[in-house]
């Protein structure tokens, strides 16, 4: 019997490749700094860690498929403060930022289609895109112009009978880029000109600096139809094990059809969507109503 192509062809991570070595190297006593792997070196918040502590319900039961309401209400209010405007109903929670890009992913592209997507980009988009059968298309970036987004006529020179969408990580992981609201505008007009969705991965939000200012696809005119917004709590509350992401679009066929893939999966993980929930809510309480 043989494995599927599928299985043969899927990237294995170049960032857990390099675990093994460093390990090797702690245990010989060499001081290894984890460059291949963003899990922030700061604290949890308390208010996360008290609610695993102090959990005493008999049961942990079965969750709603697009998340816990009173969870999806903390991320309205959360992005009402980032000036992003949506409701509960265009928000699924997601096994972390992975299984909504895989969601995205599916939910807009046949085996064969295509995403445009500037590079350098996270590696593991290379195995999220084999796993759902789509070809990633790479549009180079370069250091000497701060990795910038190339000008509309490259990311058209790419488009296809099969393009589907252009992916973002903005903030760009790996190379910290911040696209600034001419660059976001600039593909939005694109999307818009040819009929494409938007990716936009934000969960590096409130990593920017140097004065510079966030873009969220979400708060571009005229793209309700086009944009699809993914986001974690991994880097935000140094919550990387707690596997907490979501998937938002204001596209109501969508999301609709997004929410089959979350029931075939059940639920997300409710004690982390309670933890999630606390961290919003206390530390952010002077926004929230409750």
């Amino acid at each position: 019997m043989h494995i599927s192509k599928r299985a043969e062809e899927v990237q294995a991570s170049p960032i857990r490749k390099l675990m093994p070595y460093a390990n090797e190297a702690k245990n010989a006593g060499i001081k290894v700094y984890h460059l291949n792997i963003g899990q922030p070196d700061i604290p949890t918040p308390k208010e996360m860690i008290d609610v695993y502590h102090k959990y005493d319900e008999k049961v942990l039961e079965y969750g709603p498929s697009q998340g816990l309401d009173k969870y999806r209400q903390s991320l309205v209010y959360y992005y009402q403060k980032n000036n992003i405007a949506v409701s509960i109903e265009d928000i699924i929670v997601t096994t972390a930022g992975s299984e909504a890009i895989v969601f995205a992913l599916l939910g807009i592209c046949n085996p064969g289609d295509e995403v445009i997507i500037p590079e350098p980009f996270y590696t593991n988009y290379n195995g999220f895109a084999s796993m759902t059968g789509v070809n990633l298309v790479p549009l180079t970036t370069y250091a000497e112009t701060g990795f910038a987004l190339p000008k509309a006529d490259n990311f058209e020179a790419l488009i296809g009978p099969k393009t589907k969408a252009i992916m973002l990580c903005n903030p760009g992981n790996p190379t910290g880029t911040v696209y600034n609201r001419e660059e976001m505008e600039m593909v939005a007009g694109i999307a818009k000109k040819h009929n494409l969705f938007v990716i936009s991965d934000e969960v590096y939000r409130e990593f920017v600096y140097d004065g510079a200012e966030h873009t969220s696809i979400l708060s571009i005119t005229g793209m309700d139809d086009l944009a699809i917004m993914v986001d974690s709590i991994s880097k935000r509350y140094s919550a990387c094990g707690a596997r907490i992401g979501c998937i938002i679009s204001r596209n109501k066929p969508l999301m609709a059809a997004l929410l089959k893939f979350a029931q075939a999966r059940l639920c997300p993980p409710t004690l982390d969507q309670l933890a999630a929930t606390a961290s919003y809510h206390e530390i952010s309480h002077s926004w929230l109503p409750y």
